[in-house]
């Protein structure tokens, strides 16, 4: 069960300072359709927030799992519009 304390209180500010530094971009990203962030650190991220995500659902950790979740939803978009939409409007 999730008791609030200092020790949970700190990391659900940490956890949302943390996610909303992703949020200025990924809303650039989807408006503009471009992603001008280096595709190597999006890689890196997305995968080590998705294994980050799992290792808190292994360890029951709701804060780390919410963190490292909207972190991985958010730099996902990124890559996926990096890699994908990108591709396609060169294309055409």
């Amino acid at each position: 069960m999730f008791e609030l304390n200092i020790k949970n209180l700190i990391g659900l500010l940490g956890m949302i300072i943390l996610v909303s530094s992703w949020i200025p971009q990924t809303f650039e990203t989807i408006k503009s359709k471009k992603c001008p962030l280096n595709i190597n650190f999006i890689l890196l991220y997305t995968f080590s927030s998705l294994l980050l995500t799992i290792y808190s659902l292994l360890i029951k950790d709701l804060v780390f799992l919410i963190l490292n979740f909207l972190a991985f939803l958010q730099s996902f978009i990124n890559l996926y519009i990096k890699l994908f939409y990108e591709k396609l409007k060169k294309e055409n």
